[in-house]
């Protein structure tokens, strides 16, 4: 989970970079610590269901999850909701074959806990591999060079053993609307600026990039009561279906189940992800935008 306490280290990054002077970086801390009031707690914590998901006894495809609170599902009101379990459903579908679903994400993790993360996926050799990781880096002063390269180090181990692998970039701290201005700002260039250096280098480590501020951000603040979960800081399980649809269609590519190879990043949002093959969309999206 994102920690709301170190929103002060926010303040003190823009400090860092920005020059601001005494008085704004302590209101951007009283800010921090009145937006951590201003987070509601979860009552709902749910282990990943991992396992073999649309199992008819064949050879399944083997997915693996990592990264932070977005990844795992953190703010769902059932396992079913997660992420990790609408995209393995929907690839399973896709592909004609059942997927191996392995969760390797923690919640709260920086990029600088994707090491282990990764070393433990690379052991089971998965074949497609989704990453949704950032924000703890912004509310950690980890600088946008030094995540983003750490980040291009591990898609790149990912890479080596054949793995096709999608990156949801940071998303867009400025939609968190317990979060006051003028910190929210803050947060919000702090995050874009991350996930623009992480976009860079996924490229170059051969992965597939996904704007997870870009894609979903119009959505989450035009509904963010639906969006957002009970806490006010993590999606909804209406938020993840609108994050599991932008990240389909490039997992898919990366999978090799559509022709044409890895996809660059896909201009695509909640159902029209799947606006280039409309008859394989899944059930949960039919249901979604009925």
């Amino acid at each position: 989970m994102i920690g709301l306490r170190t929103l002060r280290a926010v303040a003190m990054t823009a400090a860092t970079l920005g020059g601001l002077s005494g008085a704004l970086v302590g209101l951007l801390t009283e800010q921090g610590r009145r937006a951590r009031v201003a987070i509601g707690v979860l009552e709902h914590l749910w282990p990943a269901p991992d396992g073999v998901y649309l199992d008819d006894g064949g050879d399944p495809l083997r997915l693996a999850v990592l990264g932070d609170s977005m990844a795992v599902g953190v703010g769902v009101t059932h396992p079913s909701q997660m992420p990790g379990v609408l995209l393995a459903q929907a690839l399973a579908e896709e592909a004609g074959r059942p997927v191996r679903l392995s969760t390797y994400a923690i919640s709260g993790s920086t990029t600088r806990d994707l090491v282990p993360q990764v070393d433990a996926a690379v052991r089971d050799a998965p074949q497609v591999a989704l990453i949704i990781i950032g924000a703890n880096d912004v509310t950690s002063r980890i600088g946008p060079r030094e995540s983003a390269r750490l980040l291009g180090e591990q898609v790149g181990k990912l890479r080596a053993i054949g793995c096709g692998v999608v990156v949801g970039t940071c998303p867009d701290l400025g939609i968190v609307r317990p979060i006051p201005q003028p910190l929210r700002m803050v947060g919000h260039r702090y995050s874009l600026r991350l996930a623009a250096a992480q976009t860079a280098e996924v490229k170059r480590a051969g992965g597939v990039a996904v704007s997870m501020a870009n894609l979903l951000a119009p959505e989450f603040m035009a509904r963010h009561v639906d969006m957002f979960s009970s806490d006010r800081f993590h999606p909804s399980s209406v938020g993840y279906e609108a994050a599991a649809g932008v990240l389909l269609a490039p997992l898919c590519q990366v999978a090799g189940l559509w022709p044409g190879g890895v996809a660059p990043v896909l201009p695509l949002r909640s159902a029209a992800a799947l606006a280039v093959r409309p008859s394989r969309v899944p059930t949960w999206l039919q249901k979604r935008h009925a």
